[in-house]
């Protein structure tokens, strides 16, 4: 049982790890490839690199009996693929004008806009600790959007990563939805279709690819970033449940910060560390929906 949840915890600190490169690495290939495109390429990498997986699984007949998608999930299906189209598309074009580790963080307004819609949609109920996570993390990115403090002007680009926040929000409760079934079937169909689908329209609105190399390299930050990321959650997932694995996994956002800090080795002013403090304490608060004062057992 030990030995079952300290595997659980390292592949859930492996997946946010892995998903925490996302930010600093797209920041830097965007010198070499359009957004739009690279959105596209950023997912057909998960896709191509699960589907290698797969293949191998089968080959070492590893492969375990999961349930299919059915026609019964093909709204939620399509909703997530449309929206995995729109939100990384929202967040490359963000990150042109946002540093990576101001974009790292804002990255976590996806936990409000999950709540919210889950809320609101889905009549999920809203714990008090989970309120006052919630605020904790709208105060942090409504910080790190504002772009001059003196005369409160909000930043361009930190709209379009809130935006893309909201996307993969309502992705999340989609997913929520087929989450029963197979998750290398959904990996896949995430990556193939959202991918194609942001390329065509990369194409459609006249992107280009100079620099050939490029296409390779955010392959692999997608294989690495959204493909290995989800695999190990979804397998953390299972041997801790989801609130311990949502638990480890906040870490991302704050590796992602910390990564960016020492690649472009930028001094950020010091609303982002009133921000990240902030961050900290509502990720906390929003990981683990336990009452924050238990009450005794009286016996």
């Amino acid at each position: 049982m030990k030995k079952t949840a300290t595997t659980g915890i390292f592949l859930a600190i492996l997946a946010a790890g892995l998903y925490a490169i996302n930010s600093p690495l797209s920041k830097l290939l965007l010198d070499f490839m359009p957004s739009t495109l690279m959105a596209g390429f950023l997912y057909v990498g998960a896709g191509l690199g699960m589907g290698v997986i797969a293949l191998i699984r089968k080959l070492n007949k590893a492969e375990k009996t999961e349930s299919r998608l059915t026609k019964k999930e093909l709204p939620y299906t399509i909703a997530m693929i449309v929206l995995d189209i729109v939100a990384p598309i929202c967040l490359l074009f963000g990150l042109k004008s946002v540093s990576a580790e101001n974009a790292s963080l804002l990255n976590n307004f996806e936990i409000v806009a999950t709540a919210i819609i889950a809320l609101m949609i889905f009549k999920e109920k809203i714990s008090p600790r989970l309120w006052i996570g919630i605020l904790f993390v709208t105060l942090s990115c409504a910080l790190l959007s504002i772009e001059d403090l003196s005369s409160f002007k909000f930043s361009f680009g930190s709209l379009f990563i809130i935006l893309a926040g909201v996307c993969w929000g309502f992705e999340n409760n989609c997913t929520r939805k087929i989450s029963s079934k197979d998750p290398l079937q959904i990996v896949l169909l995430k990556g193939i279709f959202s991918g194609i689908g942001s390329i065509i329209i990369g194409l459609c609105i006249g992107e280009k690819i100079t620099v050939v190399w490029s296409i390779f390299a955010v392959l692999g930050v997608g294989f690495i970033a959204y493909g290995l990321s989800i695999f190990f959650y979804v397998h953390a997932q299972r041997l801790l449940g989801a609130a311990r694995t949502s638990a480890y996994y906040a870490i991302a956002p704050f590796i992602g910060a910390l990564l960016s800090l020492i690649i472009f080795q930028t001094l950020p002013y010091y609303t982002f560390f009133i921000a990240l403090a902030l961050m900290i304490i509502g990720a906390w608060l929003c990981s683990n929906d336990e009452p924050i004062f238990k009450k005794k057992n009286k016996t």
